[in-house]
């Protein structure tokens, strides 16, 4: 039986690792205490050979019992699509697997990413890194050393995004020691932190995050994944809560799934929760075509009369900018909406 997680945000702060070491990593028992039954799945679970699941027990206890269809389980669960070759698939959808160095994408003029951890705290079956060669981007002391000359040695750059796998996969100390060796930098002028740990796992929201966060010499945003309004569980928006207090600004990128939040009502109360947990609806992203998650895609027609319903129901700043991620362009493609 799936049960809430009993830690308060405000709890120990390796109580996170305790709960990730106790996550799902088999179908089976995820969906025995979902209260369903493996055997109407069939070999589909057999796709977690391809990429494996990890799914926490807090992320799962949002899940609704006996409802195979329920949006959370279908973004964590392999499934038998993902054996299906797709054209226009690949192991590399957005072309970031060459950076300056291991670990450090540079596509952007003004910022660069930092791929902290290769980990993640859930493995989402649409994730577009789920082929990446995280092996070969291990950021380690060397690797920082290195990100940091690149970084001084270019004055245009003013932003310092973390990435990963996912950046809040290190310890609390690992990122106050990395605060500390870039603070140097006058030039840097924001972090960005692109996370969805703590929506997986809310115990990550530790105090000495929050406090080293508000500490932190630049603005520091964080840019959240949450995709479905069912994932604003009341741990998460206590958590965030605390956050923006610290002086964190909060945004959210989504990705548009189906069968998860291809309707305009899903999108539209997702924007009003983000708002109320004092989140801004920052991007809605098309699917980035990696291989394996082809049944996930919502064709650009469909993501247009999403948008304008959403147009008409929201408040403009309400209603994130429809996006596609596009191999070699400069910067996200916006998707031209007057077509609809």
């Amino acid at each position: 039986m799936i049960t809430r997680n009993s830690h308060s945000v405000q709890g120990v702060d390796r109580a996170w690792q305790r709960e990730l070491a106790e996550a799902y990593r088999s179908p089976v028992e995820l969906l025995t205490d979902l209260q369903l039954d493996p055997a109407e799945f069939g070999q589909g679970l057999e796709a977690r050979r391809l990429f494996p699941m990890l799914v926490p027990k807090a992320f799962a206890a949002a899940m609704r019992p006996g409802d195979a269809q329920d949006p959370l389980l279908r973004q964590v669960l392999p499934v038998g699509d993902e054996f299906l070759v797709a054209d226009g698939f690949g192991p590399d959808p957005i072309g970031e697997q060459d950076g300056p160095m291991p670990g450090l994408l540079h596509k952007y003029q003004s910022r660069v990413l930092l791929m902290l951890r290769t980990g993640c705290a859930v493995n989402c079956r649409y994730c577009f890194r789920r082929h990446f060669p995280y092996a070969d981007h291990k950021v380690g002391a060397t690797e920082l050393a290195q990100a940091h000359e690149y970084i001084a040695s270019d004055t245009r750059i003013n932003e310092l995004l973390l990435s990963g796998g996912d950046p809040l996969m290190a310890r609390d100390d690992h990122l106050a020691e990395l605060v500390a060796r870039f603070s140097d930098l006058p030039h840097l002028k924001r972090l960005r932190i692109h996370t969805r740990l703590p929506v997986v796992l809310p115990s990550r929201i530790t105090d000495q995050l929050v406090n080293l966060l508000a500490d932190a010499p630049w603005q520091v945003v964080m840019v959240l994944h949450i995709n479905h309004p069912n994932e604003l569980q009341p741990e998460l928006v206590a958590g965030l809560a605390r956050l923006k207090a610290a002086g964190v600004t909060l945004l959210n990128q989504a990705v548009l799934l189906k069968g998860v939040n291809d309707h305009a009502d899903t999108l539209v109360a997702l924007a009003e929760g983000l708002f109320d947990a004092g989140v801004l609806p920052y991007y809605l992203h098309l699917l980035d075509r990696v291989a394996g998650a082809a049944h996930f895609e919502v064709d650009e027609d469909r993501a247009r009369a999403l948008m304008a319903e959403q147009l008409q129901r929201l408040p403009g700043f309400l209603v994130p900018r429809l996006v596609r991620e596009i191999a070699g362009e400069a910067s996200k493609t916006p998707i031209d909406l007057k077509l609809v």
